[in-house]
Formats: structure tokens, C-alpha cells, sequence
């Protein structure tokens, strides 16, 4: 058994590698099929107000299962992620496409551009995962590479819905693999720490992670802080926001 990480201190380092790999693809694939993605891809389409021809990042991008497809709406897209192999799935899937994205290796705490794009998104609890002040670093950083006017959506999870349906563990079952997460809350740092153990391949690892939760008024103090002007709020699938709502989506405007 290897362990990966340690979410108990200040100090603890987000080990990306050891949680999106292959296993993360594997158990994840029903969230992250065709219908879903294209769904979100839609509602980001609205939410933004995108258009063909927009420079859009998609800020820890995983496999490019957004990026692609909003590449293929012709928008011009940039993705960037700390996996490489995560990136290898996105520009495989995107020659399949036959769409030209920029897959860049990078840290979303230290984004090299200036007011370049029109658009940034968040997706799929891609912010968090670091202590405050890398937290804000990064919200800074993506205020920056914003042009004046330009707009970032991230989606969350929800942390009023998550308190109220905590569960303090969960599995995911396929072909007689398993992930099981056993959680709990730290109300002291508002993180949710995560113990994951992975069976699959006659092997079992375990990794250690956490990730901040966020009401919307605190991350929409944090995002007027970091240098935009408006922040709105709203449910997962665009409605308005309320506690019944697993996700939290934020629409920050430069």
C-alpha cells in the first residue's frame, strides 16, 4: 500500500498525479460520458455568453472533455493542467474531433498570461485545493490573464447542500474494482479531507487530499477581492441558487 500527500497541515501539498490518473478515469467514466459533458458544455456556452472566435482558457482541464467541445463550437481554446497524462487523453480525443486546442503542462497558481483571454472557466471542482493564500493566488492569477470585460465561471461544490448531506463515506463499485472515500469535515479551515483507497488490479493504494468548500458570499468576497467587479451566483443547472442545490456556480465579471 502507498500513500500519497498529507491534507492534515497548513503546509500539505496537493499531489495531482496521484488522483487524476488512470483509476480516477476508470471509476469516473459515467460522470464524465458524453451526455453529461455535453450538457455542461452548453451551460457554460450560456452562462458565459460565448462566442465563435473567443480566446477561453480552461483552467485544470483535465481530459479536455470541454475543452474539445467548445473548440468545436469555434471558440479558441487554451487548456491547461498539472497532469500529463490527463493531457495526453485531451489531445488524443481532440485529433479524433479534428479540433486544434493548446494543451499546456502548467501550475494554476503561476499563469503565465496577460489579459489574453475572453473567457476562463473552472470546472468540476477544479479550485481549492490548496491552502488560502494559494487559493486566492490563483483567483488573482486568473483575474490577470483576463482581458478587461472578460468573465471566469467556476463550478463547486456547494458547500450549504454538502453540510446538510454529508456522508462520511462513499464508494464506487465497477467489474469488482473499488474507490472508496471516507470523509470528514474541518470546520476550522473549511475543507472536507478525503481518504481514498483504490482496489483495482490486484492492488491497493491509498491517497490522502482535501479540497476548501466555499459559501457563495465568502468565494464571492474572494473574488471582488482578487480584482472583479460583479459575481453572481446560481444552481447547477442555471437555476437560482439555494441549498438544494449540490453545486455552487460562480460567474465573476473583470
Amino acid at each position: 500500500m502507498t500513500e500519497t500527500g498529507s491534507p492534515d497541515g497548513p503546509t500539505s501539498t496537493f499531489d495531482a498525479q496521484s488522483l487524476f490518473d488512470e483509476d480516477y478515469l476508470y471509476f469516473y467514466a459515467t460522470r464524465l460520458a458524453d451526455p453529461r459533458s455535453d450538457a455542461q458544455t452548453q451551460l457554460i456556452w450560456e452562462l458565459l455568453e460565448l462566442e465563435p472566435g473567443m480566446a477561453v482558457l480552461d483552467l485544470a482541464c483535465g481530459h479536455g472533455r470541454i475543452a474539445n467541445r467548445l473548440a468545436a463550437r469555434g471558440c479558441r481554446l487554451t487548456g491547461l493542467d498539472t497532469t500529463s497524462l490527463f493531457l495526453e487523453h485531451a489531445r488524443r480525443d481532440a485529433a479524433e474531433r479534428g479540433v486544434d486546442v493548446d494543451y499546456v503542462e502548467g501550475d494554476v497558481r503561476a499563469l503565465p498570461w496577460m489579459e489574453h483571454f475572453d473567457r476562463i472557466i473552472s470546472w468540476s471542482t477544479s479550485f481549492g485545493y490548496f491552502d488560502d493564500t494559494a487559493n486566492r493566488q490563483v483567483l488573482a492569477h486568473i483575474a490577470r490573464a483576463l482581458k478587461p470585460g472578460g468573465r471566469v465561471v467556476l463550478d463547486l461544490n456547494n458547500r450549504d447542500w454538502l453540510v446538510r448531506e454529508f456522508q462520511s463515506a462513499l464508494v464506487v463499485e465497477r467489474d469488482g474494482s473499488m474507490l472508496i472515500d471516507r470523509n470528514r469535515l474541518e470546520p476550522l479551515t473549511g475543507r472536507i479531507i478525503t481518504e481514498r483507497t483504490v482496489i483495482r488490479g490486484g492492488k491497493t493504494r491509498r491517497i490522502l487530499f482535501f479540497v476548501r468548500l466555499f459559501t457563495f458570499t465568502e468565494l464571492r468576497d474572494w473574488l471582488l477581492a482578487a480584482g472583479f467587479v460583479r459575481v453572481d451566483g446560481c444552481g447547477q443547472g442555471g437555476e437560482p441558487l439555494s441549498s438544494a442545490s449540490p453545486r455552487l456556480i460562480v460567474v465573476a465579471y473583470r
